[in-house]
C-alpha cells in the first residue's frame, strides 16, 4: 500500500476589482446569464460564460423543470451550446456565478460533480486547460488554471 497525497492549486480574489480586463468580462457576463436564470423551484439561479479561443463569449444559465432532475446546470447549458455552435473551437476559459433569492450567497460555488465531469471531456479533447473562475453573487472568486484541477482522478474515454 501507497499513501497518495493530492493537491490543487487556485488563486482567490477578493473582489472582481483584482482580476484581469478579461477576466472581469467574463464574470459580468456570467452575471448577466446568471439574471436570467429559470430557477423558480430552488430559487438558486447560476450563470456561466465561456471564452472560445476565437474571441467569441458563450453564455448559459440554469433551467428547472416541475419534473425533477429535468433541468440542467448553466456550465453544461454553456458548455454544450459552445460545442454545437463551434465544434472546432478550443475553450479557454469558463466563469460562473450563482445567486439565491432566499440568501446571499457570498463564497464561491464551484461546478457541481456533473458539470466537473462534462467539462473535463472538453479539456481532455482540446488537450490544453480551462481555466475556471468561480464566485458567489459577491465577494470572493477562485481562479484554477485547469479545470482537471478540480477533479482528481478523472474518469475519460480511456476507460471506455
Amino acid at each position: 500500500m501507497k499513501k497518495i497525497n493530492i493537491t490543487t492549486k487556485a488563486i482567490l480574489f477578493d473582489d472582481i476589482s483584482q482580476l484581469s480586463k478579461e477576466d472581469a468580462f467574463l464574470i459580468e457576463k456570467a452575471t448577466e446569464a446568471r439574471q436570467k436564470a429559470y430557477a423558480p423551484y430552488s430559487k438558486f439561479n447560476v450563470g456561466a460564460a465561456i471564452l472560445l479561443d476565437n474571441g467569441e463569449v458563450i453564455l448559459g444559465n440554469n433551467q428547472e423543470s416541475a419534473a425533477y432532475p429535468s433541468g440542467m446546470c448553466a456550465e453544461r447549458v454553456a458548455i454544450w451550446k459552445a460545442g454545437s455552435e463551434y465544434p472546432n473551437m478550443k475553450v479557454k476559459k469558463i466563469a460562473i456565478t450563482a445567486a439565491s433569492e432566499n440568501t446571499k450567497v457570498d463564497k464561491p460555488v464551484g461546478p457541481c460533480g456533473a458539470c466537473r465531469q462534462t467539462l473535463s471531456e472538453y479539456e481532455i479533447n482540446q488537450k490544453e486547460p480551462i481555466q475556471i473562475l468561480f464566485m458567489g453573487e459577491v465577494g470572493q472568486i477562485v481562479k484554477t488554471e485547469s479545470l482537471l484541477s478540480l477533479l482528481p482522478f478523472s474518469f475519460d474515454s480511456s476507460y471506455l
